[in-house]
């Protein structure tokens, strides 16, 4: 975590010979060397700490993730320096994350926003019935910002800043009280820098089409889910997980259109992380969930 936080400060600031880069990227690899170094200096760190051989590793990945993005993660975390490595679908490792109850033959539905995708799937009996998975989240959302800012502000700004916002007054619906923050960026007019006061109002009509994209997703999930767990989930209502989640009242939006319940899990930026570390505490449970995931992809 320390290593990525240290880098993301480096993007937009960095000198010419100097070049940040993103290894990751819609939730796959995106620079397979870059990902490899970034992961074989995380597994050095964690074996020089604990005094370990090579470790058994978990990864989650996207639930649509394809054959060959499956093998180029397996690759990259095995030459990386791992003995094993299991894949997990981020959904499930979200549910188990968020406590939900997984295991039971009774209908659970997880929506994980995070950076690279939006993942939403119903979970039942130790396995998922009904997933999608949308190449649209928080950095999405981001790039959705700068547009806004640029098209109806005339100000460039980077992302950094347009993440900030988000996280600070982004809303998916109004606030009681409208929030607004002052940014500084570069006048597209003459170039030069300049402060300007952006507003809660500015970051939901900035966000709204992609959002609007995450909540369709999460109504053609529920339509194809079977009618015995639509039950169940009506009852327990959806659960949010992922830094997306915290979008200030992206819960109420969702309820709103899909007439449910909804609510936020504990933590939920730490739900897929926690998810895959109870995983790998318990090999045997892993490996039913692994199996019935192929199952599922056949």
């Amino acid at each position: 975590m320390q290593l990525g936080l240290k880098q993301k400060k480096c993007f937009g600031r960095t000198p010419e010979q100097i070049i940040a880069v993103r290894p990751m990227k819609d939730g796959v690899i995106a620079d397979y060397t870059a990902t490899q170094l970034m992961l074989k200096n995380i597994i050095q760190k964690v074996k020089k700490r604990y005094s370990i051989g090579k470790p058994r590793i978990v990864v989650g990945v996207p639930s649509g993730i394809t054959e060959v993005e499956e093998r180029a993660v397996e690759e990259s975390v095995i030459q990386a320096g791992a003995r094993e490595v299991f894949l997990i679908e981020e959904p499930m490792a979200a549910a188990i994350g968020a406590m939900l109850d997984v295991g039971e033959p009774s209908g659970s539905i997880i929506v994980d926003i995070g950076g690279g995708t939006t993942e939403v799937a119903v979970i039942s009996l130790g396995g998922i019935v009904v997933s999608h998975s949308l190449r649209v989240a928080g950095d999405e959302l981001d790039r959705d910002i700068i547009n806004y800012i640029k098209r109806e502000k005339n100000l460039s700004i980077g992302e950094t800043t347009a993440e900030e916002l988000k996280m600070e007054i982004g809303c998916a619906m109004p606030l009681m009280t409208e929030g607004w923050v002052e940014v500084r960026g570069r006048d597209l007019t003459d170039g030069l820098p300049k402060t300007m006061k952006i507003t809660s109002r500015d970051m939901e009509a900035a966000m709204k089409e992609s959002l609007e994209k995450i909540v369709d997703v999460i109504k053609q999930t529920l339509e194809k889910t079977p009618p015995e767990l639509a039950s169940d989930i009506m009852e327990k209502g959806i659960v949010l997980a992922g830094g997306g989640a915290l979008i200030k009242n992206l819960d109420k939006l969702i309820s709103t259109e899909t007439k449910m319940p909804v609510y936020v899990a504990e933590e939920p930026l730490d739900c897929v992380v926690k998810g895959t570390g109870k995983t790998l505490e318990d090999l045997d449970k892993l490996r039913t969930v692994l199996l019935n995931s192929r199952k599922r992809k056949r």
